[in-house]
Order: structure tokens, then sequence, then C-alpha cells
């Protein structure tokens, strides 16, 4: 008799399922390396759930037990429930207002009791099936306008609320999304404007406001100048170029200025603007400082924004190539880096393995995310296809911003390492993205819609 796979191994990329697992197992040394000490008694210290190591163990546990159901299901489940799951991530984010647990001035926690769970990181899920869902529909024509508006209201709706939960940095995780949507056949038009926004923020973050107005203002000047033989043939040119001077003012003069004020929390867009070497623009001194005072109290703020990078750099460089090697790290022995254990624990991999062990992990998450565009160009379906791309573009942006953020090229605002920081919330979304669509790859020989 010929033998039989098991049902839940059929089809199955393990590819995919031992680079997680593989993953998944560096954050757990990691995570260990970084609470576990000398006087700590192993086993008794593991089972206790009283350690960050051994509670990781648990939502690991959890994690296991969910990708099992998840293969398990009926594929057409995932394609069946997306607006009602989307609904339900929703009605989640909304519940934290009332009854959510305020971590770290952010209120976006819903306790459960063994955990807390983080209803913008699970409705990550949600939204990747419902875009997926949208993008798939037959009478979706994403060559126009109006299905533009509306994938980006599926897609920004979450961000709304994550504002007002004071979770900045995970709102802006939601722009992940754009590159499913790109790939579906998002003009680059979007892109390039979203592109020129994002460099003229920058350029805001190094010039003057006043200084950056009158440039606009400039440059609109000569090109109206230095265009006049076309601006005769073509009217239509001096209201393009008006235009662009017209928006690209506002956005620096108004939008700038409102989203440093209103959007980001103060200490976020003081390290935003620490980064650069700038003090922030749109906080006033009070009137009446001693000006010595007033400038060592800017210093001493300074320095306390920039402590966790600086101690972040320290460690990593301090491992050299092969680092000091496992529970050797004085850093993180020494917890002298904050939040080590979850936003920056790549910082522990960077003391203990140095250069190797951090190439190492890079190369793993490139050989992930490589297989997760394959694993979207084989499909057959739309819906695969779209929330395949969903979950590379969400790794992706995770992992650029987070690592970026450790060495000092990316402001910090509380972005996880995938598969690797501490946290349930986390590791249980990322788990079920992959594991979603592990399933939905399994079952790629099906219509599914």
């Amino acid at each position: 008799m010929a033998h039989q796979n098991p049902i839940i191994a059929k089809g199955i990329d393990w590819v995919i399922v031992w680079l997680y697992a593989l993953i998944v197992c560096i954050g757990l040394v990691c995570i260990f390396s970084v609470e576990f000490k000398g006087d700590d008694r192993f086993f008794q210290s593991l089972f206790s759930f009283q350690k960050n190591y051994s509670k990781q163990m648990l939502y690991l546990c959890i994690s296991a037990i969910l990708a099992t159901f998840i293969l398990l299901t009926d594929s057409k489940f995932f394609t069946a429930t997306p607006n009602l799951l989307y609904a339900f991530g929703i009605l989640l984010m909304l519940a934290t207002f009332v009854f959510g647990k305020n971590v770290n001035g952010s209120r976006s926690w819903i306790p459960l009791g063994f955990m807390n769970l983080q209803p913008v990181e699970t409705c990550k899920i949600f939204t990747a099936l419902a875009l997926a869902k949208y993008l798939a529909q037959p009478d979706t024509d994403f060559s126009k306008t109006r299905s533009h508006a509306i994938a980006a209201a599926i897609c920004f709706l979450p961000i709304v609320f994550s504002l007002l939960q004071n979770e900045t940095g995970l709102a802006l995780v939601y722009f992940a999304f754009l590159l499913p949507m790109y790939r579906e056949g998002l003009p680059p038009g979007y892109l390039i404007a979203g592109a020129s926004l994002g460099i003229l923020m920058v350029i805001t973050l190094l010039l003057p406001t006043l200084t950056l107005l009158i440039s606009l203002a400039v440059i609109a000047v000569l090109c109206l100048w230095l265009m006049g033989r076309r601006i005769k043939r073509n009217r239509n040119l001096i209201v393009i170029i008006i235009g662009f001077w017209g928006i690209s003012s506002l956005f620096v003069g108004v939008a700038v200025p409102f989203l440093f004020t209103h959007v980001f929390q103060k200490y976020q867009a003081d390290r935003i603007f620490s980064m650069v070497g700038r003090d922030n623009p749109f906080i006033e001194d009070t009137p009446g400082d001693d000006a010595e005072a007033a400038a060592a109290a800017k210093k001493k703020k300074g320095d306390k924004e920039n402590y966790n990078v600086k101690q972040s750099k320290i460690a990593i460089g301090s491992g050299g190539f092969f680092g000091k090697g496992f529970l050797k790290g004085t850093q993180t022995q020494g917890d002298f880096v904050p939040e080590q254990h979850t936003d920056f624990i790549f910082t522990s991999l960077g003391e203990n393995f140095g250069f190797l062990g951090t190439t190492t992990l890079m190369l793993l998450y490139m050989a992930l995310l490589l297989r997760i565009v394959f694993i979207a160009e084989r499909q057959r379906s739309t819906f695969s296809r779209v929330y395949a791309y969903s979950v590379a573009g969400l790794i992706f942006f995770h992992v650029a911003v987070n690592i970026s953020m450790t060495i000092g090229l990316a402001p910090v605002i509380g972005i996880t390492l995938p598969l690797m920081s501490y946290g349930g919330s986390s590791l249980l979304t990322f788990t079920i993205l992959i594991f979603i669509m592990v399933k939905l790859d399994a079952d790629r020989q099906m219509v599914l819609r």
C-alpha cells in the first residue's frame, strides 16, 4: 500500500515552517540571555512563568496549537469570513477605550489574565484578509480611483484608532499594505507622491520652516521663469507649478507642525528631532527662563532621548565579529539597554553573537521574505496572492524599522522585531499571519475567492 501523507502535512511549504522555527528559537535564546543570571535555577525559572523567557515559551506553545488548528481548518473559512473578522477587529480596538489598560502611556491593551492583548497588533491579520477579499472580488476594478479609495480605507481605518490610543509606531505599520496594493496595479504616481512628501518631511526636520518655505517659493518662481516659452504654449503648466508649490507649502507650514504637535507624542517628536541634532522647533520655550538653565535642560533632555540608542549601539558594537559569547555580554547582563527583551532584542543578538550572528539573522529574514514572495507568485487566486504580499509587507516593515531603530538610523517608535521580540500579541499575530498563508498555499489548487 502506498504511503499516505497525513492531512495536516499535505502541501505544506516546509521551508517557511523551518525558517519560522529558526527565527523563533533565536528569539528565545536572546530573551533568555537578557534575563537569566548566574545564580538563577534553570528549570525552576523556566517553568515558573515568572520570567519573560518562560512566558515566551508559553506563548510559543499557544502559537504551535494555533498553527496546528489553522492547518486543520478549511481554507474557505478564511475567504468567507474576512469582513466579519475585520469588523470584529475594529470592535476590539474600540473596546480598548472602555476596557483598555494603560501601558507606557498607551491605552491599547486589553488584559486577559495570562497575557495582555493588543488589538492594534491582531487587527493586522483581519486587515490583510479584508484587503485580499476586496481585491479578489470579480467586480473590483483596481484601475479606478474609487477602488483605490476603498482599499485605502480598509487599510488605514485602524490607523485612526491606533493614533487615538497613542500607538503611533504601530499605526505606521499599516502603510505596509501599500505593497500588495502596488502589486495589484496601484498607479506608481501614488507612491511617487508619497515618497516626495516623505523626502520633504525629512528636509523639514533638517531646515527651519521659514527657510524652507522661502526656498520653495524661489524654486517655483525659477520654474516659471525658465519654462516661460513652454508656458506660453501650454497655460496649464502655470496651474501645475503653482499647485505643486501650494501643496508643498501647506505640507511644510501646516501639515508637518500639526503632525508633530497633535499626532506624535512629545517624547516621540523629541526623539525624532534629537536624532537629526535639532531641538523640537514646535515646542516653545517658557518665557523668562534663564538661558543657561534652559540650555542645560535641553542638553539633559537630548541625552535622555538618545540614551536607548546610545546603549544599543554600544551593545551591538561591543560584540565585534564573533560576539562575546552566550550569557557573557556586559551590556545585556547589566540591563543597560532599556526594553532589551522587546523593541531592542536585536542588541542582545549583536552583543552575544556579534556580526556573524546578526548577519545570520538578516539572511534568515531575507530568505523568509523571498520565500513568501515566491509563494505569492505561484498562487492561482487573487485572494491568496494579495494576502501573501500583505504578510511580506508587514514583516519587511517591522524588520527594517526595528533594526534601523536599534542602530540609530530611525527614531525609536516602539516596533517589535517579528518572531524575536518578547510578547504574546506580537508572536501570536505573526504566527497566525504566516500559517494562514501556509494553509492557503497548501490549497492553492482550489479556486478561492
